[in-house]
């Protein structure tokens, strides 16, 4: 079983995608990064017990499904971020950090499962990961705006 961030992870990997491809392409897209998880996993995933069981069903429909969720929403999400994000057009945001945003943004708005304090850390985490060293600040700070309001 993947852990939590690493799901979080895979998350985020697919609701990237969606900035360069056509939204009717994304369910393929899904697919693809699915395949690519079981056939590759080293290229993804740093879990050795992953590498040795590898990619359960759950996982893989768990990581799809909430993908699909938060591309579902992003309208909503993106509404929100344009609130919480005081002075900065959307289009201003990188790519990544805006992918970062969306996945936080579903898991405090619409995920009961996720405390906020744990959506805002690990979008820190993968801005760590993904991003330049003011990323984490960044995306700390319009998380931190939308928790307050």
């Amino acid at each position: 079983m993947m852990t939590r961030h690493e799901l979080r992870d895979s998350i985020f990997r697919i609701v990237f995608r969606e900035q360069f491809v056509d939204k009717d392409d994304m369910s393929a897209q899904a697919g693809d990064y699915i395949e690519s998880l079981r056939e590759e996993p080293l290229t993804y995933l740093k879990n050795k017990k992953l590498l040795d069981d590898g990619l359960t069903d759950e996982d893989a429909d768990y990581i799809v499904d909430k993908a699909e969720k938060i591309l579902a929403a992003t309208d909503d999400i993106d509404k929100v971020l344009a609130l919480a994000s005081k002075g900065w057009e959307l289009k201003r945001i990188g790519k990544t950090e805006l992918a970062i945003l969306r996945v936080a943004v579903y898991e405090i708005r619409y995920d009961e499962n996720v405390p906020d304090k744990v959506a805002v850390n690990e979008a820190i985490e993968l801005a760590k990961a993904y991003c330049d060293e003011k990323a984490p600040a960044f995306i700390n700070g319009v998380l931190s705006s939308l928790i307050e309001n």
